[in-house]
């Protein structure tokens, strides 16, 4: 064994935990990915540190949760003194490089410039499959230039709508370039390596039409729906189902259009498990798997008209909030492994850090919020997360724009999740209007069906819940954000006089 693994993440954009195989579903075979859990760790229970693209990926990129890195909503940029990573694996000896999407920043910032502390010495960038195809770091759009300048032409005429062949489809790229990176790999230095694609996002309709085939229909699963839930519960839940951009209103979505949107996302997973089953045979044929250290991971879910939400945003949902998340490390930890305890993606960046050598005290310094995981799936600790904590700031699309682009009023919400109970409290809602809030039992109704908030019987957790969110908070707010203008110290200040 390496002092020093290969590290390798294979992350999708917008898939929803209970979508491979090894998570139950029926409806797709994803046997390449079912396989990565058995001969690693499976996690239960991964949340979202934010239900958009651009803080999450902030989150597991820098090792923070939003407080730390000050990226709240799609359009915001990260900061330029924050580091990711893949920075910090350089300077322990790492060949870094990026394949697909990173999104840490808006996609106005990155279609222009590299973040100054990113830490890529490759650097093939694509943010989606059709936008800025003229961008200069677009790794995707140089690669079908190369190859099949007719198609990138249509691309760019047609856009992300049209069915993509599977040969020329972003997906398909990103393992290409991950595989020919893995072979010509610079011979004793470790690497690290972010696969990064951009399904099974939305719109739906770029998968190849044959991954149509792969999809069984009879076994598709329906919605999740509660009569008159949108009606009894409280009323953000109401806007965002009306306002959510890209969709359409909830109530004009027809049952055929829902199906035939669950069967492109799904079909968009069957494509990604064969390309990501390309990489994981290279790693094989290479004979690195034992040494290499596999994450696969989302940034956030999407809700595809459960609870009649539609795409991501402030619902905070299970399906919106957590993703699937598995890990294999053959030559540290064993496989066929399920855990429940509770994990972020922010915990990637504090494993992969460890992994590689970094010492445990730099890491806490560097990293508070972040837990090095593999002591966790080698059965040497039980520790994780006691709580999860998703942080929503009025981002997404809104239907009905307003000056920010966002919601107006805004809509804010934190969500908690401890071992058995999940509240979300959406914040004051306008001058003069209470919080409002779910709370749903997770072990006895996992779909989230019956909200307890105002049950008389759960009303001492709903208080000690709600007190454990907002001390997280301040301590965060505290931690992270501190005085804006600084601080001065009188230079007789000595210590508190008696």
């Amino acid at each position: 064994m390496s002092d020093q693994p290969n590290i390798l993440v294979m992350m999708t954009d917008q898939q929803r935990f209970d979508s491979l195989g090894c998570y139950g579903f029926e409806a797709i075979d994803t046997p390449n990915l079912d396989r990565l859990a058995e001969e690693g760790v499976l996690f239960e229970h991964c949340y979202a540190t934010n239900p958009i693209c651009t803080p999450s990926r902030a989150s597991m990129l820098t090792g923070k949760h939003l407080p730390g890195h000050g990226v709240y909503r799609l359009y915001d940029d990260l900061p330029k003194d924050e580091v990711l990573f893949p920075k910090r694996l350089q300077r322990l000896g790492y060949q870094t490089a990026l394949i697909g999407k990173l999104h840490v920043s808006s996609i106005t910032y990155e279609a222009a410039n590299r973040h100054p502390n990113n830490g890529f010495d490759i650097y093939d960038w694509c943010h989606e499959p059709s936008w800025n195809l003229d961008a200069p770091h677009n790794g995707y759009a140089r690669w079908l230039r190369e190859t099949n300048p007719e198609f990138l032409e249509r691309l760019a005429r047609e856009g992300r709508s049209l069915h993509v062949p599977r040969e020329v489809h972003m997906t398909h790229w990103a393992a290409e370039r991950t595989n020919e990176l893995i072979r010509q790999r610079p011979k004793g230095q470790p690497f690290f390596y972010l696969m990064s694609v951009f399904d099974p996002h939305s719109p739906y309709q770029d998968h190849p039409l044959e991954m149509r085939d792969r999809v069984n229909k009879d076994k598709l699963p329906d919605p999740i729906l509660v009569e008159g839930e949108l009606e009894r519960g409280p009323a953000i839940l109401r806007r965002l189902a009306e306002q959510t951009s890209g969709i359409g209103l909830a109530s004009d979505v027809s049952p055929e259009e829902i199906r035939e949107m669950r069967l492109g996302y799904y079909a968009s997973i069957a494509l990604i498990d064969l390309e990501f089953g390309r990489v994981l045979d290279t790693l094989e044929q290479e004979g690195i798997a034992e040494d290499t250290l596999v994450f696969f991971v989302s940034d956030h879910g999407d809700m595809l008209g459960d609870h009649m939400q539609f795409s991501k945003g402030g619902a905070l949902y299970d399906p919106c909030t957590r993703v699937p998340f598995l890990m294999r490390w053959p030559a540290r930890f064993g496989g066929h492994r399920r855990l429940s305890h509770l994990v972020q993606q922010h915990d990637i960046a504090a494993t992969a850090l460890a992994a590689a050598g970094m010492a445990a005290e730099e890491l806490q310094n560097l990293m508070p919020d972040a837990v090095d995981l593999s002591p966790l799936c080698a059965g040497e600790t039980d520790r994780s997360h006691d709580y999860a904590y998703c942080v929503y700031r009025n981002s997404g699309l809104c239907r009905e724009r307003v000056k920010t682009f966002y919601f107006g009023p805004p809509v804010l919400a934190t969500m908690i999740r401890g071992e058995r109970f999940k509240l979300v409290l959406f914040h004051g809602t306008g001058p003069g209007k209470s919080s409002e809030g779910v709370l749903f039992d997770m072990q006895n109704d996992p779909l989230e069906t019956v909200n307890l908030w105002d049950h008389a019987d759960y009303l001492g957790v709903r208080l000690e819940m709600t007190e454990r969110l907002l001390t997280w908070l301040v301590e965060h707010e505290t931690r992270h954000l501190g005085s804006r203008g600084g601080a001065s110290i009188p230079p007789w200040w000595d210590g508190p006089k008696p």
